[in-house]
């Protein structure tokens, strides 16, 4: 178990360089097990959930190969089909791509209901219905979730909700059935883009991906490919973030911009200077931010990720600001932690209420998700004297080096192992 210790108060200047996207990598990973040949992935994060999805690959039977920093080759031309071991899906919510993929490559899988933040419930119905308008059986038990069918066959999926696993899952399975598969109400999301990207790579033929509607037609093989992984977006909103927050000048370098359309629209409105172009941004603050309202919605609304940074943020800006959660409704676990810091919030049902106080204090506080621990992590930066963020195991799942990062930003922010006791 490890924590940091930030001595905050000072302004983060400088640049700093996006990594691989967390949420497209483990998607992205699953989906190479459909080729009957190597796949290459680069701009792979060098992060915790990545590292368990190696595990996970290795573990059914998979070649993973890291020749480099940033690189993952997966090669499951021999692949064994083994059930995936419970005691690693339970560390990650993306486990559940291991479905739709092995369920298109060996027409069976069984994978243990998957784990990951707790953030709310978030049930895989649509994922079941989905393998199953393809034709697959699918039962759940004793938590494991077993799916099987002789031959995939396209169908037309409509989606209750907008889900980006499902979506994907989805994606997965139909990519080796037969004929055509319509999937309405999909979700837009960038790395719904990015997986439909390297499907095509190995041969597949997917369409409309970034639309709501995206069309899959099934081919009997999917062979050898090269693809790189788009960059995070979140992790540069949290940059970007706790530049505005310490009244910083920072560059976010590597970044696709557009995919951070909302999150530069409320920093501008909160009164932060944004400058930027296809691939960087840049923030800058000189004084004190004014009160916002946010809403998250699915992409291209400000994302439900960028959530908790952002109610950090707005801590101390003047006036009341609103951050109204629509995605997952337990997403406010970090509030508590954050009044210990001197913050004025209440949450009223899916709302949070932010009346922006001058200064934050540094405290101990424990993270409670990933996205939680950056809104620690960022409130730390901003705040004065020196803060305590424990589980920082939650960070290492989604940021790469991120103390690193933030110290080559001027932060003083240290990484320290707890003691073992006997």
């Amino acid at each position: 178990m490890s924590r940091f210790l930030i001595h905050g108060g000072r302004p983060l200047k400088g640049r700093v360089r996006a990594s691989g996207r967390k949420n497209a990598a483990v998607a992205l990973l699953p989906a190479a097990l459909l080729a009957e040949g190597p796949v290459r992935l680069e701009n792979v994060p060098d992060i915790a959930d990545v590292h368990t999805y190696v595990d996970i690959l290795e573990a059914v039977g998979v070649d993973v190969r890291r020749p480099e920093p940033g690189v993952v080759e997966v090669d499951a031309s021999s692949l064994a089909g083994r059930p995936a071991p419970y005691e690693l899906v339970k560390k990650m919510r993306a486990s559940y791509y291991l479905l739709g993929a092995l369920l298109a490559r060996t027409g069976r899988a069984e994978v243990a209901l998957p784990g990951g933040c707790d953030i709310g419930t978030r049930p895989i119905d649509q994922h079941i219905k989905a393998f199953q308008a393809l034709g697959a059986d699918v039962t759940i038990e004793h938590g494991v979730v077993r799916a099987e069918a002789a031959r995939l066959r396209g169908a037309r999926i409509y989606l209750d909700i907008v889900s980006v696993g499902a979506t994907i899952n989805a994606m997965l399975a139909a990519s080796r059935a037969e004929g055509t598969t319509i999937i309405e109400n999909a979700a837009k999301e960038p790395h719904v883009v990015d997986v439909a990207i390297l499907l095509n790579a190995m041969g597949g033929r997917v369409v409309g991906a970034g639309t709501d509607v995206i069309k899959v037609t099934g081919v009997p093989r999917l062979g050898a490919a090269e693809h790189t992984v788009i960059p995070d977006e979140i992790e540069a909103a949290t940059y970007l973030m706790a530049a505005a927050g310490t009244r910083g000048d920072v560059v976010v370098e590597g970044v696709v911009t557009k995919h951070l359309e909302p999150v530069i629209a409320k920093l501008h409105e909160a009164g932060a200077q944004v400058e930027y172009d296809a691939d960087w941004i840049r923030v800058r603050a000189d004084g004190r931010l004014r009160a916002v309202s946010v809403k998250t919605l699915p992409y291209p609304g400000f994302p439900t990720d960028a959530q908790q940074p952002m109610t950090a943020l707005l801590s101390t800006a003047e006036g009341t600001s609103t951050v109204t959660e629509t995605i997952h409704e337990a997403r406010f676990r970090h509030v508590d932690e954050l009044k210990r810091m001197g913050t004025r919030i209440r949450v009223e049902g899916r709302t949070a209420v932010i009346e922006g106080v001058e200064r934050l204090s540094g405290a101990p506080v424990q993270a409670t998700d990933l996205r939680a621990g950056a809104a620690l992590v960022v409130a730390g930066l901003m705040a004065d004297g020196c803060t305590e963020v424990s589980g920082v195991e939650y960070l290492d799942r989604g940021y790469e080096r991120m103390e690193e990062k933030l110290r080559t930003l001027g932060a003083r922010i240290e990484r320290v192992e707890a003691a073992v006791t006997a």
